[in-house]
């Protein structure tokens, strides 16, 4: 009887295990899948036309900031996340430049495209 019993208890252990692996499996899938959604949004919003009303612009600005800033929050995967924060960081910037000067339209263009390649990089 006791060597039935540490059988079964044996086999009790060896169920649990391999549940942890499956849920263990199955949290990383949703993570990767998670990950993979916030990154296509994010590289989605990563247009702005610096040839629309400035007002405008601004606006469209502050929203996509937002939204990155929220998208980072809802990412476990730290590089994403920074580099999600560091792209909110330029359309916080955009919002205070002075945008009829095309010198600093370009220095913009020029840094958002490095941090949304820092995002690509991150996302693969």
């Amino acid at each position: 009887m006791g060597l039935r019993r540490v059988c079964v208890v044996l086999a009790a252990v060896l169920v649990l295990a391999g549940c942890e692996e499956v849920s263990q499996a199955a949290d990383d899938v949703n993570a990767a899948a998670d990950r993979a959604s916030v990154c296509a949004e994010a590289l989605g919003l990563a247009d702005l036309n610096p040839l629309v009303d400035q007002q405008k612009l601004r606006q469209r600005a502050e929203d996509k900031e937002q939204r990155l800033r929220e998208l980072a929050n809802d990412v476990a995967d730290e590089d994403v996340k920074a580099s999600l924060l560091g792209l909110a960081d330029s359309y916080l910037q955009v919002q205070k430049e002075r945008l009829e000067d095309a010198g600093v339209v370009a220095r913009w263009v020029q840094r958002n495209t490095e941090r949304l390649d820092a995002l690509r990089k991150a996302c693969t």
